[in-house]
């Protein structure tokens, strides 16, 4: 996408968000922001992305999933056998055929929801599984059964979300950064991912881990306490903190915390790594 092209879609969105709510509503919105929506689907702009190290959230792009929403109505989709759903967002699949697929280069097997404006990698693997508006799932990753990606959530390429996992979504406030997993990381069954915490590369996290934006990160080795960002290669379990002394005879509840054990290694590889033989190609 040209600089030029991308600078004004930008100027559009920002401007249209500003003057929501007035009853002036040009069709240059409607196809600037489905533009936006077209391009977070192909996987040509995104949320959020890494820039200098430092992973960065385009504001300008929430705001044009939110205007999508303000601007669209809710439709029929689907053929009824089994559901029908009625959403002012579209199924990305919806019409396609084989040579769709094929381009697309991702396997989606029955149960699994994709909507418009989430892009899906090569050789991903979707299971019965959601993955919402705005997500961006990187080249063979898996997710698993029931698991779920919210809204802008930014997966790297390579994971394992496994069963009954939450990615946390955010499209507000504005500000607040999405869920970000970096490449080559595993989570665990029934673990949730919140409130724009960064999972970085390699991590593993075991299962049941709940982490949001307050949520102790401890150090086994060391002690140290961290928030919103689990360190690179690092595997991650459950766990709790002992209360703070207090003068009261009825004793306080212990709080849940995750916990860093060690770094990643060979053994835990093992137990978490990827298997290509369910993948088309090798990546």
């Amino acid at each position: 996408m040209k600089q030029m092209h991308k600078t004004e879609m930008m100027r559009i969105i920002n401007d249209a968000y500003a003057t929501r709510g007035s009853e002036v509503i040009d069709d240059n919105i409607h196809v600037t922001v489905d533009r936006v929506i077209e391009l977070l689907d192909e996987g040509e702009i995104r949320v959020a992305e890494k820039i200098n190290d430092q992973w960065q959230t385009h504001e300008w792009v929430k705001k044009a999933i939110l205007l999508s929403f303000y601007l669209n109505s809710n439709t029929p989709s689907g053929d009824g056998i089994p559901f029908t759903w009625y959403d002012k967002v579209p199924l990305k699949t919806a019409g396609w055929g084989q040579s769709d697929f094929d381009y697309a280069g991702f396997r989606s097997v029955p149960g699994s929801i994709i909507r418009r404006g989430a892009h899906i990698g090569k050789n991903v693997i979707l299971m019965p599984s959601f993955v919402n508006i705005g997500a961006n799932v990187g080249d063979g990753t898996m997710i698993d059964t029931w698991a779920t990606v919210g809204s802008c959530a930014q997966i790297g390429q390579r994971c394992h979300i496994s069963g009954g996992a939450g990615i946390g979504g955010v499209l507000e406030p504005l500000q607040a950064n999405p869920v970000i997993i970096e490449d080559n990381c595993f989570v665990g069954a029934r673990s949730e991912i919140a409130e724009g915490v960064i999972i970085e590369e390699g991590s593993v996290i075991s299962m049941g881990v709940f982490i949001g934006a307050s949520t102790k990160i401890v150090d086994r080795a060391t002690g140290a306490i961290t928030y919103g960002r689990v360190p690179a290669y690092s595997v991650v379990v459950p766990g709790v903190l002992p209360c703070a002394s207090h003068d009261s005879a009825v004793p306080l509840p212990h709080l849940a915390c995750a916990v860093i054990i060690k770094k990643v290694d060979e053994k835990t590889r093992m137990k978490t790594g990827i298997n290509d033989l369910l993948r088309d190609d090798n990546i």
